[in-house]
């Protein structure tokens, strides 16, 4: 063979591996992937996970309106009791097998069981059934305002569509099928837990027409294969990853690499449309914060400009916002927000010593490895002493934290007063699945117990308005109550950008979850 044959096709091998290569993206998600069924936890992986290989009846566009994905159709009745809904054609799961509207119906019912927002649907919920195999209707014992909203709610829990073999599994243990119908289809055999997750290409997967938008739209696939790297966690390794042409995509750009990355040639780094707020939460059950007057003394102490600066510290990726609902979203309001929307100290330490507040040290607990909430403790300890407080920072990692927060314990007996976190945007945009706003008392589902009787009787009504400007109106009764009540306290949001090779288009930056279809290598 001579040299210009040797040279052709060691060529056109070069060229055959860089096309292989074109259609492979590499992901370096923001955790590892630990638990594969999105809906016995709200794990943000989990859901991500859920979107590869599951579909969804509607999503939520850019815009923040629902609209129709697996639902081709739907009519409601006159009294709005009656929701019948139409499948649209060539839904098949990736065994094949058509998917129908006793699948639907399955999925519904476990997803009722463990999602807040699912729970207060199904407290309506009379009944549902498939009268036809494309096909199925949601009885409701009352008109209920927010059906459609719960259907197509885009982060954790969402109401993910199974088989229904896969769906009739005890909502409070975990499948072991991963079968789907999604535009991805997850290769089992390649999962190893803390080093890579691979989905294939789903080809006989049939997309929307109408061009992808937030989580609904068409779910257009451009590559073969995605790789998750679970193993690269070091965020200076990951960003020497996507500059050397390692990685395809990082999906948490570390703050501290923003700037940098940012004049990178080879990198373009995004930023969500929406993203997260932070927020402190109170122990409603015990002394100090068993009272509203000494909550709000803290909630007036609280500069969120503090914590945004000291959390994220880059000026264009926060922004204060003392709504509890989501800036930007349907449901933002600046009712009754005067403590977090005017804080000053001087202000915080006349309410706190009208409080009768008896110097109980407040019990803060402190995640030692989490970087993206690490700061916040140390930043409402520091001004909660300005106002008068005494405050015992308590240091433990994360997992400590989360089991810690479950106990009603006194804090003098291994329980707590307060500690800080964060929420995705679409979590907490709504009076219903806003669950720190949950005001059952010690049957609350969210750790903190708040007991608030007109708040719960505002949030009963909003579940049963169907009048849009109405629900806006008590979305605002509700914040200005929640204010009042001091549930907890918002310290802002921020925004988690992402980094991408130069190569990489169409990301769905809508920050609603963190999404690969539509994604393009070029």
């Amino acid at each position: 063979m001579n040299r210009k044959i040797i040279a052709a096709v060691l060529l056109a091998a070069a060229a055959g591996s860089a096309l292989a290569q074109d259609k492979v993206l590499r992901v370096v998600p923001h955790s590892n992937l630990a638990i594969l069924d999105p809906i016995w936890t709200t794990a943000y992986m989990s859901r991500n996970h859920g979107y590869m290989i599951y579909d969804t009846l509607f999503g939520t566009d850019d815009k923040s309106q629902i609209k129709p994905q697996m639902v081709e159709s739907w009519t409601e009745s006159p009294d709005h009791r009656l929701w019948t809904f139409k499948l649209r054609k060539g839904l098949a799961f990736h065994d094949g097998a058509p998917v129908t509207g006793e699948d639907v119906v399955a999925s519904l019912a476990r997803w009722g069981k463990r999602d807040a927002m699912g729970v207060a649907l199904m407290t309506f919920v009379e009944r549902m059934d498939s009268p036809s195999p494309d096909s199925f209707r949601i009885f409701l014992r009352e008109a209920c305002g927010f059906l459609l909203e719960a259907l197509g709610k885009p982060s954790s829990n969402v109401p993910f569509i199974m088989p229904k073999r896969v769906a009739e599994t005890d909502a409070f243990k975990q499948i072991d099928d991963y079968t789907g119908s999604g535009p991805y289809v997850f290769k089992r055999d390649e999962f190893k837990p803390g080093d890579r997750a691979v989905y294939l290409k789903n080809a006989k997967y049939k997309p929307r027409a109408e061009p992808a938008s937030g989580t609904a739209g068409g779910k257009n696939v451009y590559v073969d294969r995605v790789e998750w790297n679970l193993a690269l966690r070091d965020v200076q390794a990951q960003a020497n990853a996507v500059v050397k042409g390692e990685v395809d995509i990082i999906e948490a750009l570390s703050f501290d690499h923003y700037e940098s990355m940012s004049k990178e040639k080879s990198v373009k780094v995004l930023k969500p449309t929406l993203g997260l707020q932070y927020m402190c939460r109170f122990n409603h059950l015990h002394a100090p914060f068993d009272k509203a007057a000494v909550r709000r003394a803290a909630m007036a102490s609280f500069d969120q400009r503090q914590f945004l600066k000291a959390q994220v510290g880059v000026d264009e990726l926060y922004k204060p916002c003392a709504s509890m609902f989501t800036c930007g979203t349907p449901y933002a309001s600046s009712v009754g927000t005067e403590l977090q929307s005017k804080s000053n100290m001087r202000k915080a330490q006349e309410l706190l010593k009208q409080s009768g507040y008896d110097g109980t040290p407040v019990v803060l607990m402190k995640p030692t490895d989490l970087q993206s909430i690490g700061k916040l403790p140390d930043v409402a300890g520091q001004l909660m002493r300005q106002a008068g407080f005494k405050v015992d920072l308590q240091a433990m990692d994360w997992q400590t934290l989360v089991s810690r927060r479950a106990k009603k314990d006194a804090p003098s007996a291994g329980g707590w007063n307060m500690f800080c976190t964060a929420w995705v945007a679409p979590d907490i945009w709504s009076p219903v699945n806003n669950a720190a706003l949950d005001a059952r008392g010690d049957k609350s589902g969210w750790f903190g117990w708040p007991d608030g009787p007109k708040l719960q009787e505002l949030r009963a009504q909003f579940m049963r308005e169907t009048d849009e400007s109405k629900k806006k109106k008590l979305a605002e009764a509700i914040q200005a109550e929640a204010f009042q009540l001091a549930t907890h306290a918002p310290l802002g949001e921020y925004v988690q950008p992402v980094a991408t090779r130069l190569n990489i288009s169409g990301v769905i930056m809508s920050g609603l979850a963190n999404l690969y279809w539509n994604v393009k290598k070029n």
